[in-house]
């Protein structure tokens, strides 16, 4: 089943699938100004992607990848990132972040019978990274401002290969946190779910912390100044509470996604 993601569009930035969603860096704070007049540099993102039905299932639909990086942004003396097409992130930077997770329905799934509905969520927030040629590392928070209105919380790494000028390969691993509001929403079960006709599970109230665990690999390949690919696989393992909730049917998700990418650049 296609569930369209067009939302993502308007609000997503160096987009990186994870599990029935995608997870994506607004761009690096930078406090210097370059130049006079506002500016504005981002790169679209146009393709295809597999993802988990929900957290914890056993099948995977296809659904469009869409994305907008914000590559720089300058506003009188503030600036966010760097318009140089080839500029790397190098040192300590603040950055946004933001995910889409798509509904969840048990008409869409029929195993998920008695379960309520959960809305569509939007987590917006941001983080801390450190970034060198070779390597990144960072950390970032977000709350659910639409839908399920909790905090999650991301860690991760990456080492980077560039066998050249055009090709940039990357690893590193992935750890997920969900506060008791968060997994309550995804892999808890109500006494009335578990009462209701048709359900087949029982109650549950799972706690909040580590909920998966897992690696991403990645690669994104410069045709030109403007034109791009992007692809990445992801896999996590789920973790703690989330791993033992009677709705997972399958603690390991993976998810994969390519695209044509198309930078822009206003007001240079």
């Amino acid at each position: 089943m296609f569930r369209p993601i067009a939302l993502l569009a308007c609000l997503a930035a160096v987009p990186a699938m994870a599990q029935d969603g995608l997870t994506s860096d607004l761009g690096e704070t930078n406090f210097s100004s370059q130049g006079s007049g506002p500016a504005l540099g981002f790169t679209l993102r146009g393709g295809v992607a597999s993802t988990p039905t929900y957290f914890g299932s056993d099948n995977n639909d296809a659904s469009p990848d869409l994305g907008f990086e914000l590559n720089y942004l300058r506003l009188g003396g503030f600036t966010i990132g760097d318009p140089d097409p080839l500029y790397r992130p190098n040192g300590f930077g603040v950055t946004g972040s933001f995910r889409y997770i798509s509904e969840r329905s048990a008409s869409d799934d029929p195993e998920l019978a008695g379960l309520d509905d959960v809305d569509a969520s939007l987590e917006l927030g941001g983080g801390l990274r450190y970034a060198t040629d070779a390597y990144q590392v960072y950390g970032t928070v977000r709350y659910g401002v639409i839908g399920h209105e909790a905090f999650v919380g991301e860690l991760g790494a990456d080492v980077f290969l560039r066998p050249s000028d055009r090709l940039t390969l990357r690893a590193g691993p992935r750890a997920f946190f969900g506060d008791s509001d968060y997994a309550a929403t995804y892999f808890g079960v109500t006494a009335a779910e578990a009462a209701a006709p048709g359900s087949t599970f029982a109650a549950y109230a799972p706690s909040g912390g580590l909920l998966s665990a897992g690696v991403e690999l990645g690669a994104g390949y410069r045709i030109n100044d403007n034109w791009g690919v992007d692809a990445a696989i992801r896999y996590d393992h789920l973790q703690n509470d989330a791993a033992n909730s009677p709705i997972t049917r399958d603690d390991d998700q993976l998810s994969a996604r390519i695209g044509l990418t198309r930078r822009f650049r206003l007001g240079f």
